[in-house]
């Protein structure tokens, strides 16, 4: 089955790549779609310029699609580019959120693809163990409480875990960051021919909304040392 992966960079669209492939899927794209609104309803924002670096590292070809970011227009845009594409299904990584997948499963099946998304409604804290076995996650953006300017830039490792778990106790915050709590950027993967290296940084922190990003300005591909 040719399929394309919708991919931000993060943990759950590389995992929907992981999978994608395990199941022996051609994956022909990944497709980012590339918003100008920060409070996009649909998609990542962080660092999406990052998937060209990523998919170089990959080896499949990107597609980007562009969106203003306007609420169900931005679906529309996604549609567009999907429906230029020869393939016979979508990968997404949505894991809880009601309204991103009914809205690619919508424009699945009217264009006529099989919709997949291989993390749906699985447990959080299992889940985030199998990444962390499999990844290199780091957070580049929060917005909740209990999460403050020292996340951006960490990485997502057991000590990491259990700490989200500890804030999902206190704060409700949802342990995979599926509620936009947090956002993540794959640095490296068992599918990534060369590993990324940030090279340049910058946090931009909002006091009085309690959130922030992590702009990656510079980042280099380093090839992996083999055993």
């Amino acid at each position: 089955m040719r399929v394309a992966v919708l991919y931000s960079g993060g943990k759950d669209s590389n995992y929907a790549l992981h999978w994608a492939l395990k199941q022996g899927f051609e994956v022909k794209y990944l497709v980012s779609m590339v918003s100008e609104s920060e409070e996009s309803y649909m998609y990542h924002v962080p660092n999406i310029h990052l998937t060209e670096l990523q998919a170089k590292a990959i080896g499949i070809p990107l597609i980007k699609g562009f969106t203003s970011g306007e609420k169900e227009k931005e679906v529309d845009d996604m549609k567009a580019v999907l429906e230029g594409l020869k393939i016979d299904g979508v990968v997404a990584g949505a894991l809880a959120s009601e309204y991103q997948k009914k809205r690619v499963d919508r424009v699945a099946r009217e264009l006529g693809l099989k919709s997949f998304a291989p993390a749906w409604h699985r447990d959080p804290v299992e889940y985030m163990r199998e990444l962390i076995e499999i990844f290199d996650i780091v957070v580049v953006g929060v917005s909740a409480y209990g999460l403050d300017e020292s996340w951006l830039g960490r990485r997502i490792d057991e000590k990491a875990l259990e700490k989200l778990v500890k804030l999902h106790e206190k704060y409700k915050i949802h342990v995979a960051g599926e509620g936009g709590e947090f956002e993540t950027f794959v640095r490296d993967a068992p599918i990534f021919r060369a590993r990324i290296v940030f090279d340049e940084m910058k946090k931009r922190w909002n006091e009085w909304n309690h959130s922030g990003v992590l702009e990656v300005r510079r980042a280099h591909l380093e090839a992996k040392q083999h055993s």
